[in-house]
């Protein structure tokens, strides 16, 4: 027989606290939608283009807002600002100065870098109606006696899957821009802080998945040219693929489970989005 929990009796101290913790779940959502705003608004990218700091009055000029949405402006930067999005500067002056940081970097337009990938479409997605929806109906979904994850239970098709594409064109296409940017994010970081493990390779499988995304392959192909790269792509993508310039990059049609081209190593799909924190290859040779 279990132990009987004993009853829980909260101080004056802890129910104040426990209060505001609830508020500060209840109201997180309020970040996630300040994100989207300053996303579809243009405020980083605003900003960058202000010299990388801009006064809430700046911005209402640089994005031809009307004068009198500046205190909810205010109001909407000062959340940014607190949630970590942007830094301010002279935080006692009504206005301040609000500036880009790492976050924000990553929702500026027109940066020539190619560690710089804009994370619009990312952000646009997860805080779009499809998934917020989804999210809604979480405790209807536990009631019902069905295995279906929520999003597919409440649209009827499968997310980044053609399904969805004949439901919301528009919808599919950012959501599939938005796992672009999250499988290429970090490839050409990870292959300079990495270089080490790609010393002695002369060949690599790299199983780019049902996506067909190469640019992993591609990228490795640039900075080691003496590799000799095989991609080993889903037989539906096989037409879209062209041979790279230098002719190193070969594409083969086929299915993980069954067959995988020889090589020194196989690279995984799964893998690449993690390669900054963890490089994981497999150093082995098919025959």
């Amino acid at each position: 027989m279990a132990a009987q929990a004993q009853a829980v009796v909260p101080t004056d101290a802890e129910l104040l606290q426990a209060q505001a913790d609830l508020w500060r779940h209840s109201l997180y959502y309020l970040t996630s939608m300040a994100l989207r705003c300053a996303v579809e608004l243009g405020i980083p990218t605003a900003i960058h283009r202000l010299g990388g700091a801009a006064s809430p009055s700046d911005l209402i000029s640089a994005l031809s807002l009307p004068a009198a949405k500046l205190p909810f402006l205010r109001r909407l930067l000062r959340l940014l600002a607190a949630s970590g999005v942007l830094n301010v500067e002279n935080k006692s002056t009504e206005e301040g100065a609000y500036c880009i940081n790492p976050v924000s970097y990553l929702l500026v337009d027109g940066i020539p870098d190619e560690v710089h990938v804009n994370h619009r479409s990312f952000v646009l997605t997860a805080t779009s109606t499809r998934y917020i929806d989804a999210a809604m109906g979480l405790a209807d979904c536990f009631k019902k006696d069905v295995v279906a994850p929520p999003f597919e239970e409440l649209h009827g098709a499968t997310l980044f899957h053609e399904s969805m594409e004949s439901i919301d064109a528009d919808f599919h296409k950012m959501a599939n821009e938005a796992l672009e940017v999250h499988d290429n994010f970090g490839i050409p970081i990870a292959l300079r802080e990495f270089s080490d493990l790609f010393k002695g390779i002369q060949s690599v499988t790299y199983c780019c998945g049902a996506s067909g995304n190469d640019a992993f392959a591609r990228a490795l192909v640039k900075d080691f040219p003496h590799i000799n790269c095989t991609v080993l792509v889903d037989p539906k993508m096989i037409g879209t693929k062209q041979q790279a310039d230098d002719g190193i990059v070969s594409y083969v049609a086929g299915d993980i489970f069954n067959f995988i081209p020889p090589a020194q190593t196989v690279v995984l799909m799964v893998t690449i989005s993690r390669l900054c924190h963890a490089c994981v290859l497999l150093r082995i040779k098919i025959s």
